[in-house]
């Protein structure tokens, strides 16, 4: 399944928001330095989803904010 996340890098916390089916909101504490806040936002997804991380896959958006995960379930 693919979906859409909105990123917010260098947060207050760290924590999943799921908007609707296919759009979620990640919040996380890490800087958006050298995919620093890419490899949280993907180990808070998998937590949120209950899967490994090697499950979720950063599929379009490695410097942007709007980003496209791809999870095996």
């Amino acid at each position: 399944m693919k979906i859409i996340v909105k990123a917010q890098p260098d947060g207050w916390e760290d924590k999943v928001e799921k908007i609707n089916d296919t759009h979620y909101a990640v919040e996380t504490r890490e800087p958006p330095v050298q995919g620093r806040a890419n490899r949280a936002i993907a180990g808070l997804l998998a937590g949120y989803f209950k899967i490994s991380v090697s499950r979720v896959k950063l599929i379009k958006g490695f410097k942007e904010r709007n980003k496209i995960f791809e999870i095996e379930t």
